[in-house]
């Protein structure tokens, strides 16, 4: 059997720092030298990051990358081909693939499909190239892709397989998460591999960028789309996996599906694919591997996995250490520093109660409790001397007039003030605690609860907060977020007797409505159909809409929902459709 190793370099960079990616590039060269790897393939953009936005309006920065890729080649010897993500300059610039061996780059391959949906805006940057590349090494055909360029039927995948007869095809990614992607995207890469008779290497990136985060989960499948090998979710790695290239060739013979498509081959067709051969010699007598296929995390693991890694990112590569939260005793802070702890360490985090006029002595019990259990610095600050002293200021302005939302937000924002100035005095970075169903229906306060530096449960329905609190004590063996926790209603404790159902539906409702208007874009009437109530319908649209300006003031946070708040989901703020308002 003619064996190839394929090594891939599930990597978490950082966009920007050209040097940093740079030398762990440099380092996992060398690990999978070690492990005689004739195939090194590295995630998209890996030396610039991705996605590095308005910096590749900068000449400099481009030209930082170029330069980056070139000191990295000199790193690579001659018994590796390696693949690495970068940005090439020609002309215009282009998402790109360099592919390197014996210190030179021997090729370049500019990504064909630009994704400009959801949160890509690459159009925006790139010109987008139109060739296929294949690499030919001691009777081996390698096609190169990146990302989006894998996700069509056709395309350059399909040229290379086809055409030029490639037994194994690379794919550079760094493909966000989301909740169910991951399971999508391996049936999407096992019918590509299938289809076209071919290895398919698929390497993803990994760790968070400020509102995105890769879940890395790199994979290898055979020609008949089975699983050979799977990375780790959520954690760096380099997985090596031998691929048995004479099974293709095999499987081509047998298939007759190749021989009808290649009759429609044109002279256009081979002119669109570039063959680059290097005198390549494999080492026969390698260590012997055996192919690793990680098992995947749990549909909720995942989820809590992608928010910890995304908030661990944010803080570090932003020079951040410690973090401050507000615990009110509700479930959504004791969410957020559960997740805090796990992501900066407990000696990093600090809790700060603030009770106020209208605090309950459970919750106040509940936060001093859940910081206990978690080991945390705990902070009593309380707020009712200076929110009367507010009410004194107010008072020769507001007269008479009754307590209101006025009243309540005074609290909030108050609550915001000391922990931003527990920020400024101690550099903390302040963690935010409002979650989607707040966030879409605007139950929430502006420069109050919204104020802080990371929101990291923007995207979590209030039902997924609930189900990720349960696996934090499953997780521990043991009650870290109290009982009396989950089991009380929710309630802001900003008037007497409050709670979050006095203005919003049950959230096991909510939550089904805010699902279909948000993010499937169903219409009221299309989810009235559906057998909810039309008052209710109209109530939740009209919150959504009219509260758009409060999202766009409201901090950064990880997208883990197919559709988030934020640069994944853009409407104007001056917006006359009123869906509610339709009868």
């Amino acid at each position: 059997m003619k064996k190839v190793r394929i090594a891939l370099a599930q990597i978490n960079t950082t966009v920007g720092d050209v040097d940093g990616n740079k030398q762990k590039i440099i380092e996992f060269i060398k690990r999978a030298a070690e492990y005689d790897s004739d195939v090194l393939v590295f995630p998209e953009m890996s030396i610039t990051g991705y996605p590095p936005e308005d910096l590749l309006f900068k000449t400099h920065f481009v030209q930082d990358n170029i330069k980056a890729l070139e000191e990295i080649a000199m790193h690579v010897p001659r018994s590796l081909i390696a693949v690495i993500g970068f940005v090439d300059k020609d002309g215009d610039i282009y998402n790109a693939a360099a592919v390197v061996n014996d210190g030179k780059i021997v090729a370049k391959y500019h990504k064909n499909y630009l994704p400009n949906y959801g949160v890509f805006d690459e159009m925006r940057y790139f010109q987008k190239g139109n060739r296929a590349l294949v690499i030919e090494f001691d009777n081996v055909r390698m096609g190169v892709t990146i990302c989006e360029d894998i996700w069509y039927p056709g395309g350059p995948a399909r040229a290379e397989a086809l055409y030029a007869d490639a037994q194994i095809l690379v794919n550079l990614s760094a493909s966000p998460y989301y909740q169910g992607k991951l399971l999508w995207r391996e049936k999407m890469l096992s019918t590509r591999a299938n289809d076209n008779l071919a290895v398919v290497a698929y390497v993803n990136l990994v760790g968070g960028q400020d509102e995105l985060v890769f879940d890395g989960a790199s994979i290898v499948l055979n020609e008949a789309g089975q699983l050979l090998a799977r990375a780790k979710q959520f954690e760096e790695d380099l997985l090596i996996v031998d691929v048995d290239v004479d099974s293709v060739d095999k499987a081509r013979l047998k298939d007759p599906r190749r021989r009808q498509d290649k009759l429609m081959v044109t002279k256009e067709d081979l002119e669109c694919i570039e063959f680059v051969g290097i005198p390549f010699e494999r080492k026969e007598k390698k260590n012997k591997i055996t192919n690793r296929v990680e098992p995947l995390l749990s549909d909720v693991a995942e989820v809590y996995n992608a928010l910890v890694v995304s908030l661990r990112d944010y803080a570090t590569k932003n020079g951040m250490k410690q973090a401050v939260i507000g615990l009110s005793g509700g479930i959504d802070s004791s969410l957020v520093a559960c997740i805090a702890v796990d992501a900066l360490g407990r000696e990093n985090v600090i809790g700060v109660s603030m009770p106020g006029p209208f605090s309950s002595e459970h919750s106040k019990e509940d936060a001093q409790l859940l910081a206990e259990n978690l080991g945390i610095r705990f902070l009593t600050i309380p707020i009712v001397d200076a929110y009367n002293t507010l009410l004194r200021t107010l008072k020769p302005v507001f007269g008479d007039l009754p307590f209101d939302t006025t009243e309540e937000n005074l609290q909030a924002r108050i609550r915001g003030v000391i922990l931003m100035a527990l920020s400024n005095k101690f550099g903390w970075l302040v963690l935010t605690t409002g979650n989607k169903s707040e966030s879409a229906t605007g139950y929430s306060t502006l420069y109050g609860d919204t104020a802080g530096g990371y929101a990291v449960i923007k995207d979590l329905y209030k039902t997924m907060v609930y189900k990720l609190s349960e696996y934090v004590n499953q997780k521990a063996g043991r009650e870290i977020i109290p009982h009396r926790v989950f089991i009380k209603p929710p309630s802001a404790e900003l008037r007497e007797n409050q709670t979050d159902q006095d203005k919003l539906p049950p959230y096991e409702v909510l939550d089904q409505i805010l699902k279909l208007y948000v993010e499937e874009d169903c219409s009221v009437e299309e989810i009235v159909k559906l057998g909810f109530d039309e008052k209710t319908v109209k109530e939740v649209a009209k919150m959504v809409n009219i509260n758009e300006y409060k999202r766009r003031q409201t901090p950064p946070g990880p997208k883990v929902t197919q559709r988030a708040f934020g640069k994944d989901r853009r409407l104007p703020i001056t917006n006359g459709y009123k869906e509610h308002k339709k009868s």
